[in-house]
């Protein structure tokens, strides 16, 4: 054949490879690598995935560290054809060579030197070859080589490209000498997964032996040490300064603590009892846009008294204001991954935005000398959504708020793990009791359905760990205030409502990010916020996405108070003696205002779907956009019909929907339409027609002589068949499997029950026969 009729699979099989195994370990090429998940789109009701990006062939130096890309081409095309394809991959996944081929010669890109080059194809560079070069143009140092020879623990999972290039970057930085380091990463990207691989490449080289990992609160240091760092059990220690022996303390080599115990409430910090300035060479600061870096902060005294250990600050959101800055501290991030890019990648969870507005939402004024349920006159002015909760309490507003959030936990999902972050914890109180209300047939399954889970209430953070697990059912709405905002690794929320005022870009994206995880085993591809605050405007804000912009007035240490984040007891709450936590009491300050005196509706219901970067796509209702897309593939209602009756299959029908973005099962489910046939639910959507239930389209037949025109046996098949059609509809009796059903099993096998009707075709024509009969008009009927 010749060269340049062949696939691209050939022209790779038959001479790009050869050439590559010739000069390469075939177990250090990799072919076919995935490099991305592939974007997920909302598209109606239904979450797609897009093709995820795969690269040709990656050769990586002894098997652990990405050096060459290469694209293949076939032969009709110029050997550099793919080299920009290779060269986006590569900078992806900062590869500092790439390759293009059709199998007559290689086109190189070396981003060392910005030069561009063809090669022979008996002319690729060795393993050994390309090793020497990017040592001797990146300039490598003898630690730097140490660092590429030291492979990555590969346990369940291997790193991520973007994972990759972070580990590799920072400990790049780290060989280089550098002492403060920054790493920016979406929440959901997997930072600490990141650091112990950091961690961990580290004390396989020997460059590091004594490394404290710093977190502000009890959930972070578990869940680290349980997950991620599990590898490390047998070198991990979690400080308690109650217990630690000074003299035993040097045994280990990771260090957990929180920094509420590293700095105490005494004039002489915790950490000098059990540490010398100089006992670390390594620390990891987690979530440290929470004050680490502020001049004035306690927490800073710890930083600065290690001050000859390497710092790695990490943060999804790194805090930039005239008060305090990461960078200013750490320094510029070693590397970036945003959300943006995650999702992307198909990494992170896309969602869509729903904002009932309510008839008090642009604001509430009291009647004339109006008084409060307390007796107390409200004073007079225009309250708004950043007064709710906190400076006046609207009881009916906390009503509606929970009745919209159970309403579409019933048209979607009841057990969808849903976050209510809540103005302050006495908010986040009367927000599960009303949720309590609303939903009292799911307590009845189990009374820890709504918990309120915050800083203060043993009990809720009890249930903290139950809440986050992704094999326990229970809770499954968690009402917080400022608890579950930042670090928890809630896989599996698959709804986040916002009843608070934020105002903080760093909180708001903090907040989204509770949601972003990807579960896909476990069915969650997406996430809905609903934003009863109008805060969904900050998606319009440039910093939304945006790179990290230093403000130039910046000045360290103004007597800004410390960031606000809960403290939690050193000794986690006693789960086998949970108390309840006690009845809030709201203070006669706050007005609270009962129902009788200000009645609270939702006046309109906006879906949103916003891009990576916050720009709004669109905005839509589902019944609407499904009412577009079957008028505009089908035509009018006589149209469809006649389409409906000339399908051989039914499903297909449907399967044609799902290309356009219509789950039409999970839209009955939402409408509450479940008994009805696709048929009927279509024409009421599409058409306005009025719905017939299965059971009344079945009985309709029953009622007319059709069944009597079969005999005895074949009336009995195709009765049992009509109660089918009543339970299951109109997919399900299409499908010849339904004949190895129990009730079918006295008439023998499928091919027996179809000489029931002459053979197989004399089968099909009679469940033909039955459907058209379903189908009949009203007209066609009488």
């Amino acid at each position: 054949m010749d060269k340049k009729q062949r696939t691209e699979e050939d022209i790779k099989r038959l001479y790009i490879t050869p050439a590559l195994e010739a000069k390469w370990e075939q177990e250090h090429i990799f072919m076919e690598k995935q490099i991305t998940d592939g974007r997920i789109n909302i598209k109606g009701n239904m979450a797609v995935r897009e093709k995820p990006k795969r690269a040709d062939y990656v050769l990586y130096y002894k098997g652990n560290y990405p050096l060459a890309i290469v694209e293949a081409k076939d032969n009709s095309r110029l050997p550099s054809y793919g080299l920009q394809q290779a060269k986006e991959y590569a900078r992806m996944m900062d590869i500092k060579f790439a390759y293009s081929s059709n199998g007559d010669s290689f086109a190189e890109f070396d981003f060392l030197t910005g030069k561009e080059r063809s090669l022979a194809l008996e002319d690729f560079p060795s393993e050994k070859e390309l090793m020497e070069r990017f040592t001797r143009e990146g300039n490598l140092t003898t630690e730097e080589v140490k660092i590429i020879n030291q492979p990555f623990y590969t346990g369940k999972n291997s790193p991520r490209y973007y994972q990759q290039v972070a580990v590799d970057r920072t400990l790049d930085a780290i060989a280089k000498g550098q002492k403060r380091l920054l790493l920016v990463m979406a929440t959901g990207t997997g930072k600490t997964y990141t650091a112990f691989q950091i961690v961990y490449r580290l004390l396989k080289a020997k460059l590091k032996k004594k490394i404290l990992y710093l977190a502000d609160r009890n959930i972070l240091v578990d869940q680290s040490i349980l997950q991620d760092f599990s590898p490390l059990a047998k070198v991990i220690h979690k400080v308690d300064f109650s217990r630690d022996n000074p003299n035993q303390i040097s045994a280990y080599e990771v260090y957990f603590a929180l920094y509420q115990q590293m700095v105490g409430n005494d004039d002489v910090p915790h950490f000098q009892e059990l540490f010398d300035p100089d006992f670390f060479d390594l620390i990891i600061v987690d979530e440290c846009h929470r004050g680490s870096a502020k001049e004035e902060s306690r927490w800073r005294r710890v930083l600065e008294y290690f001050s000859s250990a390497t710092q790695i600050g990490m943060t999804a959101t790194p805090k930039e204001t005239k008060y305090v800055s990461n960078t200013d501290y750490f320094g510029e991030p070693v590397y970036t991954y945003s959300l943006n890019q995650g999702i992307n990648d198909g990494f992170l969870a896309p969602f869509r935005v729903i904002e009932p507005r309510m008839n008090v939402s642009d604001g509430w004024r009291p009647l004339k000398g109006q008084r409060d349920y307390f007796g107390q006159e409200i004073p007079d002015r225009i309250y708004d959504c950043t007064d709710y909760d906190y400076n006046i309490v609207l009881e009916d507003r906390i009503r509606e708020v929970a009745e919209q959030i159970t309403a579409y936990l019933k048209a979607t999902d009841r057990m969808a793990k849903t976050i209510v972050f809540c103005a302050d914890e006495n908010a986040a109180e009367r927000m599960r009791k009303a949720l309590a209300e609303l939903n009292e047939d799911m307590l009845k399954l189990n009374p820890d359905y709504v918990v309120r889970i915050t800083g203060s209430d043993t009990y809720g953070k009890s249930k903290l760990s139950y809440f986050i697990s992704v094999r326990e059912r229970f809770p499954v709405i968690a009402t917080t205030s400022e608890l579950l905002s930042t670090g928890v690794d809630a896989k599996m929320t698959k709804v986040i409502a916002i009843d608070k005022h934020i105002g903080s870009m760093t909180l708001f994206k903090q907040i989204v990010g509770r949601g972003t995880r990807i579960r896909e085993d476990a069915g969650k591809t997406s996430f809905t916020i609903m934003d009863f605050r109008g805060v969904t405007r900050l998606f319009a804000d440039p910093a939304w996405d945006g790179p990290i912009e230093r403000v130039p007035d910046f000045t360290p240490g103004k007597g800004v108070n410390e960031d606000p984040a809960p403290y939690e007891p050193d000794s986690p709450a006693d789960p086998d003696n949970p108390t309840e936590p006690d009845e809030p009491k709201e203070p006669h300050t706050v007005p609270f205002v009962r129902a009788d005196g200000c009645k609270v509706f939702t006046t309109t219901k906006t879906i949103s779907i916003y891009d990576t970067d916050g720009k709004l796509l669109r905005q839509e209702n589902i019944v609407d956009y499904t009412k577009e897309n079957v008028r505009g593939h089908y035509g009018d209602l006589s149209k469809f019909i006649r389409t409906w009756s000339e399908a051989d299959k039914k499903e297909a029908i449907a399967e044609a929907l799902a290309q356009q973005g219509i789950d039409l099962d999970k839209l009955k489910h939402d409408m509450q339409l479940d008994d009805v046939d696709d048929y009927d639910f279509i024409c009421h959507v599409a058409y306005d027609q009025k719905p017939l239930t299965r059971r009344e389209r079945a009985e309709g037949v029953k009622k007319r002589d059709f069944l009597h025109r079969f005999k005895d046996a074949a009336r009995e098949v195709l009765e049992i068949l009509l109660e089918k059609y009543m339970n299951l509809g109109i997919k399900e009796i299409e499908n010849t499997a339904v004949l190895n059903l129990a009730e079918f099993q006295k008439f023998g096998k499928p091919s027996r029950i179809a000489a029931l009707f002459g053979g197989k075709q004399g089968y099909k024509e009679a469940l033909k026969a039955l459907e058209h009969e379903l189908y009949k008009n009203e007209d066609e009927a009488g």
